[in-house]
């Protein structure tokens, strides 16, 4: 769990983005932006496309981050290494 939440908590502290203004540009309720950078729950595939489509709004640069770091993330078994 978390690759996705850890990537989207990454980008939104880097980039001065609220989780509130991300719900927002997305339509979605702020709960489940904090779910996801919390890691209390993963986003679903359909997800990850519109929080980078949400982050595209605010700015195309935490929007490419955000995918960089989603797909580029290492395995958890080997983050601790």
């Amino acid at each position: 769990m978390g690759r996705a939440g850890k990537a989207l908590k990454q980008v939104l502290e880097r980039y001065g983005i609220t989780q509130n203004r991300l719900a927002v540009a997305m339509g979605v309720g702020r709960s489940n932006i904090h779910r996801w950078v919390f890691e209390i729950r993963d986003p679903v595939a359909e997800a990850v496309l519109e929080i980078r489509d949400g982050l595209k709004a605010i700015n195309p640069d935490a929007a490419e981050e955000f995918i960089q770091l989603y797909l580029n993330a290492p395995p958890e078994d080997q983050e601790q290494s």
